[in-house]
């Protein structure tokens, strides 16, 4: 397998993304801690200093801090202050961040999908990514290259789907900014493109240019443990669809990276370690029931990440200590696959 290595200018940029998308993520965390308000209200012929903001759970509270006098006078100007000089410091981010993607777009370093890098951030700005949900599949290579500065062969990651992986053992809460009281998955697709409906398959949604989304799960053993799994209550929300396999991505450690959409943006993906993809792709290639030009790719897949962690990747070998959590039989089908 071939990669193609970043060249000087597009590494140079990429260190540069990097930085100033930690910069932007940081002043996005701190002005959304000023989210609310500070305001006086009366009592009892008293004014209390009231704060509003909103909880881990997105939900809006209210507390007093205390009654009017010099020092919650401070305290509101203070708050005040901080809160516009932490907008100022996003709006510049922000400023920043549309001058990077032009420079990203111009060397070339653009590679997810626009509308699966949107669904991601989507996800991320919920408070799901990497908290209940993984990014697998083809979408998940992105994150393996841009972490080992090569871009792999197009037909290996070309793409018109998403997978979700959600880890039904979690307890998973939608974080929102707005007063809606029964958010659901569904719901943040379509933040992403409103034009996404839920299918028959109810694991499915799909948007009007045939973009899939499948919401899928570990089958568990035996399988009438496998239960209903959805994350919101929605009438049209998508039930996770048990597949076997899935036990060794859910168990592994998470990988993530920040890699570039087709138009310059970084987009956060956390996915599960290479290592594990890499197997589990190559045990897919290797099922009889699964149609053979599937079979195939999975095959290229595997190896293609395989030889991408051996020679790039240099402190994630392939263990057994490391990947207790694929079978025995499976780890030594794979070890070939590391050996440059």
């Amino acid at each position: 397998m071939i990669f193609q290595e970043l060249n000087n200018d597009q590494r140079r940029e990429k260190v540069n993304s990097d930085q100033r998308y930690a910069a932007w993520r940081e002043a996005k965390l701190r002005a959304e801690g000023y989210r609310g308000s500070l305001v006086w209200q009366e009592a009892k012929g008293e004014k209390y200093l009231a704060r509003s903001y909103y909880d881990a759970a997105g939900v809006r509270r209210q507390k007093s801090e205390g009654r009017r006098t010099p020092e919650t006078e401070k305290k509101k100007a203070d708050w005040e202050r901080a809160r516009e000089e932490a907008a100022d410091r996003l709006k510049s981010m922000r400023e920043v961040m549309v001058r990077q993607a032009a420079i990203n777009r111009a060397v070339k370093l653009g590679r997810v999908p626009l509308v699966g890098a949107k669904i991601i951030r989507v996800l991320d700005d919920a408070g799901l990514l990497g908290n209940g949900i993984r990014i697998v599949g083809t979408n998940a290579v992105y994150a393996y290259e841009a972490a080992a500065g090569v871009m792999v062969d197009p037909d290996i990651t070309a793409t018109l789907d998403i997978d979700l992986l959600l880890d039904a053992r979690m307890s998973l809460r939608i974080v929102t900014n707005d007063d809606a009281t029964e958010p659901a998955l569904i719901e943040l697709l379509r933040k992403a493109d409103k034009s996404f409906q839920r299918t028959s398959q109810t694991f499915r949604a799909v948007n009007r240019e045939g973009y899939i989304v499948d919401l899928i799960t570990p089958q568990r053993n035996p399988p009438w443990l496998n239960e209903r799994v959805q994350i919101g209550v929605a009438a049209d929300e998508l039930a996770a669809v048990p597949i076997g396999g899935l036990a060794w991505h859910e168990s592994a450690p998470s990988f993530e990276a920040v890699a570039i959409d087709e138009k310059g943006g970084p987009v956060r993906i956390v996915a599960s370690d290479p290592r594990v993809f890499a197997a589990h792709k190559l045990w897919m290639s290797r099922q009889p029931d699964r149609e053979p030009i599937k079979r195939r790719r999975d095959a290229a897949q595997a190896m293609a990440v395989a030889q991408l962690v051996s020679r790039y990747l240099l402190h994630l070998p392939f263990d057994s200590n490391e990947m207790r959590m694929l079978p025995r039989e499976l780890f030594e089908q794979a070890k070939p696959l590391f050996e440059v």
